[in-house]
């Protein structure tokens, strides 16, 4: 092994694919119902899901300008430790490295092989040793190259999006309307807020590709580029899917239903729509469980590089022959499969929800220290309508941590004190690099 810097293979539209391809996963095929059951009405939902766009438009666009002016890899662990201080990008480093981006991957990967059963039963154990074949899978690809992994990543990204377009292209046009007959009985109405806050959820996932800064060519005028081209098709993919599926399913039946998108397909395409659908969820998943591995590997690796995390001299090593993080790979694919095997996956990614969306939350904050920190070079990317977007990204999140504490207070604390557990092991650290 060597720490030769990564070098420069992820292209435009691999970038673009990895922005896209970790939005989109099994969200918009499962959320519908529960947004609208919190709207009311279809047209609310769609209005929510339209809102829930710009604001993640906004952080999307305040983020691009820090990453066009910091085009390192780590994504906001870097972002974090060079506008508010080290400690601050640690924290996000620890956490992302040891528990949220390893459970993410193991829950995607079990995600995989649960939807996998609809073609093919399977136990639970069948279920666990599928996770981890697949997993495995995605490691070797992208151990052997990163190129490998992008090319994944394109061509699930490609896949899972046939599906979606059916459905729209058929629904959109099709003579249906049921949906927008009317107000069904069954919607709680718990209102707008609560619906915006579900489609936050589901527009998640596309600052991981900053991750990749290293490994992109041209970062400065890339990043900007497919973070917000990628965010505005997923808002058009998103209102426009919903939209088919209220014109496909009567008004109580996607609230009612658990896979709205399978039920609208069914509607559509006839008995086969169930598979068709499922199919794509799949594919989905896959796009999504590479994506997460290929840029989480990128934290422990830019961590090593600072020595900010136990076994940095192994964890930033570059593969001398493929040219890839093989070994931070490898270190997040283990975690990954401990917690597959151990069911914690679930539990470990809700627990950190609260506190990760502080470190966003400070991340869209950061513009306006980046532009007192550093002078403006001619050319760079710099957010539009600023100070409105930053102000309507920052105002999403504190929105999503306010709705969090309010909703679940003991597991807000405790995932600070998960985050506040990685202390001890910094100072050490720092007192070494000393």
């Amino acid at each position: 092994m060597n720490t030769k810097p990564l070098t420069k293979t992820v292209t435009f539209i691999e970038a673009l694919a990895i922005v896209v391809g970790m939005i989109i996963g099994s969200g918009i095929f499962l959320k519908p119902g529960i947004v609208l059951n919190h709207a009311g009405t279809p047209w609310m939902s769609i209005l929510a899901w339209g809102i829930g766009g710009i604001i993640t438009l906004a952080s999307a666009l305040s983020v691009a300008e820090i990453a066009a002016a910091i085009p390192k890899s780590g994504g906001l662990y870097t972002y974090l430790g060079e506008l508010y201080g080290g400690v601050f990008g640690y924290l996000l480093g620890w956490v992302q490295a040891v528990i949220s981006y390893p459970a993410s991957v193991a829950a995607l990967a079990i995600a995989f092989a649960t939807y996998s059963g609809y073609f093919l039963p399977l136990n639970q154990w069948q279920q666990k040793l599928l996770a981890v074949s697949i997993l495995a899978f995605i490691l070797l690809m992208n151990v052997i190259a990163t190129k490998f992994g992008g090319i994944i990543q394109t061509v699930a990204t490609v896949g899972k999006l046939i599906p979606v377009a059916g459905i729209v292209g058929v629904g959109l046009f099709s003579d249906l309307a049921p949906g927008f007959g009317g107000i069904g009985a069954t919607a709680t109405g718990a209102g707008f807020g609560a619906a915006v806050l579900g489609t936050l959820w589901a527009y998640d996932g596309w600052i991981s590709v900053t991750n990749m800064a290293g490994e992109i060519k041209d970062p400065a005028k890339t990043l900007p580029k497919v973070i917000s081209i990628g965010v505005m098709f997923v808002i058009a993919v998103y209102v426009l899917f919903n939209i088919a599926i209220f014109k496909a399913l009567p008004y109580d039946q996607i609230i009612s239903s658990q896979t709205p998108g399978a039920d609208a397909a069914e509607a559509l395409f006839g008995s086969g729509g169930g598979a068709f659908i499922t199919a794509g969820i799949i594919v989905s998943v896959l796009g999504a469980l590479n994506g997460y591995l290929m840029t989480a590997a990128r934290v422990p690796q830019a961590m090593g590089e600072k020595n900010q995390i136990p076994f940095s001299r192994v964890l930033r090593s570059i593969h001398p022959k493929f040219q890839t993080p093989a070994n931070a790979l490898i270190f997040q694919s283990v975690l990954a499969v401990i917690y597959i095997f151990s069911g914690t996956f679930n539990t470990l990614t809700d627990l950190l929800v609260f506190v990760l969306w502080i470190f966003f939350t400070m991340g869209v904050f950061g513009v306006f220290i980046l532009r007192k920190k550093l002078p403006q070079e001619k050319g760079r990317y710099r957010v539009p309508l600023y100070p409105v977007t930053p102000i309507l990204g920052v105002a999403g999140g504190i929105y999503i941590l306010a709705s969090t504490i309010v909703s679940d207070p003991l597991r807000s604390l405790v995932g600070i004190g998960i985050t506040l557990a990685g202390l001890p092991v910094y100072y050490v650290l720092s007192r070494k690099n000393r």
